[in-house]
């Protein structure tokens, strides 16, 4: 049988799909049992011999000239979870994989380079990609063959086959193993663009005309199942639609955050976002909770209330803030990663969405006489019902309309609904929790602390800038490393693994947007220090963008550069934000230039492609209109700042002081009599005026 022909048969099934029984005593024991990754440790007992990604591992593999088995999964992946229990823990299925290959697993929330080349490589072989990903590989690390899912018969068929391969003809897989790591090296490749930059409004307009095609102007969100929030690219639309003053797309930018804020993806009960929706009308989540997209939602949803002042958006805020601190923060002001999917049910199975769901009996029993009310509010009807007589709580109407239909007043709508939250969370606090992923991830706890800093910006709430400060805090000592360089994740008082890109760009993110609500220059200076550490250690000088891994790391297959957004935005855009933002606080013009030359090494893509350009559309929207620099200065700068805050302005950063300062855009501002505003747009700045409402107009203009 010809390689292809293996490739064909074995190469079936793709997806992130879950179900793990622990058993009670444990015969085996693997070399996962002295990590820290709950991911990890949840395969510490299987019968294969798993190991962690490690030097030691792969050195193994050389000598011993054995094929390695890559397994890339995440511990609040449901699939990772099944594939587990029906093939890992088999002994069978372990006789063979120990046998014949070096058998890795890898937690991709701990190892995101690992993850992200031989992801490249799935996707370069099959197309697609998700969790679990399965890759083998040459002894040098070179992936020959990788897929998702696979159900036992399946697994086994394709180890065996490819097996056989290396043992009857290995250079079959090594004239593969070239030709996949030329396709690998390529796609985390960005070509220096030497057109002169030019960034106009006409090149955002015909990207969002490509876009536009995508919508669901029903359901909001895109026109595809399943349905992912993608936080960035509605805080890009929500700015344009507002700067440009275009009412369809801010209605339609409305209606989404509408629907997936009345969805069973947001925790009605509990309050959180899940990670996305298996519907069209964002009804039944895949229910694993994970701490990225709660921080993001909750700056967009901030944002949005500026614009909209609706209530609803407030209240997500609100809740989710609550979730974020009830579930998942330390005592030390980090943030836990992930809620798992699953949880175990009363007959002692592990079960997707069983924390969450609800059967009418037992609603009917816990309200009582509020039930009919409870189940029009939240559809304990055919719109809500989901699968085996289960429900999940999702919303249809505002408040005005049940208010209306059902006769009673919006204080006493609003007090039922906070006594249900009340009676539904103490019942569901009896049921087994879903499993805590209790690793803390440097990025992931910046995009958190962002979160806190903009819920403090929209709604002034001294709790949530207390939260942000605590975070930033732990970071600083925790993370940072006495070179200047971050850890990327902690647990347990140990930091450990050298940081990514994404740590370095999230955390500067964060840290600015700190000093820009606080004043406090220790963190706009430690975010200077950052990016100049990323320069040092992560730069490409022949294309001016930044690697995702140090040039101290051990290397992989291939070094790549991130710049492609997600759900998470890319590493390198949210960098070219940092230091465009930079340039102008510290007057750099190295930093000024590196923006504009890495957003124009993306441009030509960025058209086809605008959802995964949307953060790079974000800061293109700096050059193609006005930018400003609003320097407040005096004894009343911070209270200034907040009146300011309660305006939407996308367009501007702030800097102050309430003394002298040397900074660029405040020495010799300080005037002890007043405290004076001063627009400025590259440092040409207006008449400075003293108050909000006239600099407000002067930013409008």
């Amino acid at each position: 049988m010809t390689y292809l022909k293996i490739f064909i048969a074995v190469l079936l099934l793709t997806g992130c799909k879950g179900k793990n029984s622990e058993p009670m005593e444990h015969p085996y024991t693997n070399n996962l049992i002295n990590e820290s990754s709950p991911y990890l440790l949840q395969h510490a007992h299987n019968p294969v011999n798993w190991n962690p990604w490690n030097e030691k591992t792969l050195d193994q593999a050389k000598s011993e000239k054995k094929l390695i088995l890559i397994s890339v999964g995440y511990a609040a992946c449901h699939w990772c979870h099944v594939m587990e229990h029906e093939s890992f823990e088999d002994s069978l299925v372990a006789q063979v994989m120990n046998k014949n290959f070096i058998n890795i697993k890898v937690d991709r929330e701990e190892r995101p380079d690992v993850d992200q080349v031989y992801m490249s490589a799935v996707q370069l072989m099959t197309g697609s990609g998700g969790w679990p990903m399965n890759v083998i590989a040459l002894p040098d690390g070179r992936p020959v063959w990788g897929g998702t899912y696979f159900e036992k018969d399946q697994w086994l068929s394709a180890l065996e086959q490819i097996s056989k391969l290396y043992e009857e003809d290995p250079n079959k897989l090594l004239e593969y193993a070239d030709k996949l790591e030329q396709g690998i090296k390529s796609l985390g490749v960005v070509a220096l663009n030497n057109e002169t930059p030019k960034f106009e409004k006409t090149f955002i307009d015909k990207a969002l005309e490509n876009w536009t095609n995508q919508f669901d102007h029903e359901l909001g969100g895109l026109s595809n199942v399943p349905k992912f929030m993608m936080p960035n690219n509605y805080h890009f639309l929500l700015r344009y639609a507002y700067q440009t003053d275009d009412k369809m797309l801010q209605d339609y930018v409305n209606l989404t955050l509408k629907k997936m804020a009345y969805g069973g993806i947001f925790d009605q009960i509990g309050g959180g976002f899940s990670r996305y929706s298996v519907d069209a009308k964002w009804h039944v989540p895949h229910f694993e909770k994970m701490l990225y997209d709660n921080g993001q939602l909750v700056s967009l949803y901030a944002d949005a209330y500026l614009i909209m002042k609706d209530e609803l958006y407030k209240n997500i805020v609100t809740q989710t803030l609550e979730y974020v601190q009830n579930e998942m923060t330390t005592e030390n002001g980090a943030f836990y990663s992930s809620l798992d999917a699953d949880s175990t049910t009363q007959a002692g199975e592990l079960e997707e969405g069983a924390f969450y769901i609800w059967t009418e009996d037992e609603l009917k029993s816990l309200l009582k006489e509020d039930f009919d009310l409870f189940s029009d509010y939240y559809n304990v009807n055919n719109y809500g019902a989901w699968e085996h007589n289960n429900y999940v709580l999702i919303r249809k109407e505002d408040d005005a309309s049940i208010i209306k239909k059902h006769q009673i007043d919006a204080n006493t709508l609003s007090s039922k609904i906070e006594n249900w939250k009340t009676v539904l969370l103490k019942e569901r606090n009896k049921r087994a929790k879903p499993r805590l992923d209790d690793k803390t991830l440097t990025s992931w706890n910046a995009l958190m602390l962002k979160g806190y800093v903009d819920a403090y910006r929209v709604f002034g709430n001294k709790e949530y800038l207390d939260s942000a400060i605590k975070n930033a805090t732990f970071i600083i000592e925790n993370q940072l490393r006495a070179d200047g360089g971050l850890n990327h994740t902690y647990k347990n008082g140990v930091s450990k693994i050298n940081g990514y890109l994404e740590d370095y760009a999230a955390t500067i993110d964060a840290f600015i947007a700190l000093y820009e609500n606080t004043l406090n220059e220790q963190w706009l200076n430690k975010a200077k220090e950052l990016s100049d550490y990323s320069f040092n250690h992560y730069f490409d000088k022949s294309s001016s963008m930044f690697f995702f891994t140090s040039n101290e790391d051990e290397s992989l297959v291939a070094r790549s550069t991130e710049y492609r957004d997600n759900v998470i935005p890319a590493s390198n855009s949210i960098m070219a934000k940092n230091l465009f933002k930079l340039s102008h606080f510290f007057d750099n013009t190295h930093y000024a230039q590196t923006a504009i030359t890495m957003l124009n090494n993306v441009k030509p893509e960025m058209q086809e492609y605008p959802s995964g350009y949307s953060n790079w559309f974000d800061l293109m929207l700096n050059y193609t209109q006005p930018y400003y620099e609003v320097a407040i200065v005096g004894k009343e700068a911070k209270d200034k700042i907040n009146d300011l805050n309660k305006t939407y302005i996308p367009n501007k950063l702030i800097v102050g002081s309430v003394s002298e300062n040397n900074m660029p855009l405040l020495k010799n501002r300080y005037n002890p009599e007043k405290t004076l505003i001063y627009v400025c747009v590259n440092k040409a700045c207006k008449l400075p005026v003293s108050d909000i409402n006239e600099a407000i107009k002067l930013l409008k203009e």
